[in-house]
């Protein structure tokens, strides 16, 4: 298969992630001219005159679109990279945070912080509850599908089905006892949403995006070490226990705070990772930014849809998502069955 060059891929993505900006801007249950959009976010960066109140137009576009737009990108491309991340460091396509039940993980740290303590205290408290959460899932479930012989997809996928299936039950057991004030949004939050989007969320993914992109692009020389396997690894200089436990650790973190501010959102980091991988080569250093770039296209394109195919309502984005990684997994699960028939052969 012939690889996509780098360059022309990422400028095919950058092409589509200035089309989406101005879509997600100016569309939705108030559509908007582009220019009207761009005056707004230029008035408030530029303007000197600040005593006025915002007008009706600055107010959609600065307070509710742009937050929404920002952090549906960072989401986005921090759950594509983290995947990248997981399917490298275990070496099979079909590792991702979701299906291995780091989000649901992670997800019922984030909803006990929701429900138990009051909404002063939640800005810091639910990304580092889901956080901690979401380690212990990975740790737990690596732990299960880990030994002597190496780490099982079949125990990974299995692993992470009961992990997961726990956490459903969790959730569950935390909404039935909320109030009902909070029920519909713990509801709507579980299906993935970025309604309620602002800047203080923004400013946290952002800090997180920008740490993880440098420290993950740091580790793609070990990480394309890995795709030969541990032994090999160990061969060539990584300290591979170090290393597994460090990229586990700081997965955990991405896809806790992605938890936190979006909800569950599945599939991204399967799907994404896959596709550039396919396009443009397993190279590490190429791969991750590109997933970065991709991650963040998807999301916002499928939040876009997600505002404006029932509007004036809107759907959770976690739907979207889904419909569009379901299938796709079931076609890498018949590749890998496919694979394993020939090997058995």
């Amino acid at each position: 298969m012939n690889r996509l060059p780098a360059i022309p891929a990422a400028a095919v993505l950058i092409s589509l992630l200035m089309v989406g900006v101005v879509l997600s801007l100016t569309q939705g249950a108030v559509s908007m001219p582009a220019s009207g959009s761009l005056t707004a976010i230029w008035d408030a960066v530029f303007s000197s005159d600040r005593s006025g109140l915002l007008s009706h137009e600055k107010v959609i576009v600065l307070e509710l679109r742009l937050p929404r737009l920002l952090l549906a990108m960072l989401v986005g491309a921090i759950l594509a990279q983290c995947g990248a991340v997981m399917q490298g460091l275990f070496r099979n396509p079909l590792a991702d945070p979701g299906i291995i039940g780091v989000s649901s993980g992670a997800a019922v740290g984030a909803v006990l912080e929701i429900v138990v303590l009051p909404v002063a205290w939640q800005i810091w408290a639910v990304p580092s509850s889901a956080f901690v959460a979401g380690l212990l899932t990975t740790l737990l479930v690596y732990s299960l599908a880990r030994s002597s012989a190496g780490t099982s997809v079949v125990m990974l996928l299995l692993a992470g089905v009961a992990v997961a299936a726990f956490a459903g039950a969790g959730i569950g057991f935390l909404s039935y006892f909320t109030d009902d004030t909070r029920l519909r949004e713990l509801s709507v939050w579980q299906m993935g949403s970025l309604n309620g989007a602002n800047h203080q969320q923004v400013l946290l993914a952002l800090v997180a995006f920008v740490m993880l992109a440098t420290w993950f692009q740091r580790r793609a020389g070990p990480l394309n070490a890995f795709l030969l396997g541990e032994s090999e690894a160990r061969h060539l200089g990584v300290p591979v226990e170090r290393m597994k436990l460090e990229l586990i650790v700081l997965a955990a973190l991405g896809v806790g705070i992605a938890v936190a501010c979006s909800g569950i959102i599945g599939f991204v980091g399967l799907v994404v990772p896959h596709l550039v991988r396919l396009s443009c080569g397993p190279d590490h250093r190429r791969l991750l930014p590109l997933s970065a770039l991709t991650g963040a296209v998807l999301l916002m394109l499928s939040d876009l849809a997600a505002r404006t195919l029932v509007s004036p309502a809107e759907l959770p984005v976690g739907l979207l998502t889904a419909l569009l990684g379901a299938p796709f997994f079931l076609i890498l699960l018949l590749q890998q069955r496919k694979q394993w028939s020939l090997s058995g052969a």
